[in-house]
Order: structure tokens, then C-alpha cells, then sequence
């Protein structure tokens, strides 16, 4: 059984195991290798990763089956004073997806922004990764904008901007 667990500084190694995979895999086609490499070290460094959870107020998640870790989260709530809560990341193993484990964490997120009143949800994702696009259009998310953001080094993040409104019952 696939357990969602909230992740926590001793936790980075693991999510870095994760992304170690997981995101090269999902970029090969779309981003070249040295863009790879660079957005990994500005993402997914000891440092980074620290300061995400400690300074930015990153909250990070775990999917775990038995003691193996199969993909992770990070959502901030009330991102940019906006009443919403970001997901900032969201990446599964490639030979787990397709388990529901992307739909747990999508409502791990969603649980967490009700806690805190928020009114959506919201995230970017590259331009040209269809299979995130199509998973998050499948989970209700709408287009919101598209916006290009330079993130150094000559690259660039070309995103879609998704939105989904928290329901509340």
C-alpha cells in the first residue's frame, strides 16, 4: 500500500534519490541536458533544498511503498499572498506512474490547502510535457496564463500555468 508521509530535512537525500530519476527522465525530450543539470543543482541541492523547507516555507511530501520512496511533492501555501496554495514540484518515478500515486499526492495537496483555507490550488508546468498537462486537465485544473521566466544561465522555464479551485463541503 502507497503511503503519502510529510517529508522533513532528514528526508533530502531521499528526495533528491527520487528526482535523481525522475527528472531527467521527464525533461530528456524537452529540455536539453546541460538545462538538465543546471535546474538539478538550483533545485535539488543540499542548500536548496534546506532553504526551500526552512526559509521559503516549502512543505515536502513523500509517496513510500513498504521502504522504498516512489515520488515527492513540495506545496506553499498562501504563495505570494495570494489565498492559493502553489505546487511548486511534483514528480513520480517513471516506472511508477500511472498507480495513482500522482492522484494521492494531488489530494495530499488539496487536503493541506483546505487546512488553510486557501481557495485553489494552482502550478507551472513545462509547455511541452503533454502527459503532465493531460493528468492535470484530467484532475480539473484549467489554463490560467503562460508565462516564460528566466531562471539564468542563457535558460529559460516555458510554462503553462494551471489552476484548480478548492472545493469546499
Amino acid at each position: 500500500m502507497i503511503e503519502i508521509i510529510r517529508a522533513n530535512k532528514n528526508h533530502i537525500k531521499d528526495i533528491q534519490d527520487v528526482s535523481d530519476v525522475a527528472w531527467p527522465h521527464t525533461f530528456k525530450e524537452v529540455l536539453s541536458p546541460g538545462q538538465i543539470r543546471y535546474m538539478m543543482d538550483w533545485m535539488y541541492s543540499n542548500e536548496s533544498l534546506q532553504e526551500q523547507m526552512d526559509v521559503k516555507d516549502h512543505h515536502y511530501f513523500l509517496a513510500k511503498e513498504n521502504d522504498k520512496f516512489l515520488g515527492y511533492m513540495s506545496i506553499q501555501h498562501n504563495c505570494e499572498n495570494t489565498g492559493k496554495t502553489k505546487i511548486h514540484k511534483i514528480y513520480i518515478l517513471p516506472d511508477m506512474q500511472k498507480r495513482g500515486i500522482g492522484k494521492q499526492l494531488l489530494n495530499t495537496a488539496i487536503n493541506e490547502a483546505r487546512k488553510q483555507s486557501n481557495t485553489a490550488i494552482y502550478l507551472n508546468v513545462n509547455k511541452y510535457n503533454e502527459s503532465a498537462i493531460g493528468f492535470y486537465k484530467k484532475s480539473g485544473f484549467f489554463l490560467v496564463k503562460e508565462e516564460v521566466i528566466d531562471i539564468g544561465n542563457g535558460f529559460v522555464m516555458d510554462d503553462y500555468v494551471f489552476e484548480k479551485e478548492i472545493v469546499y463541503e
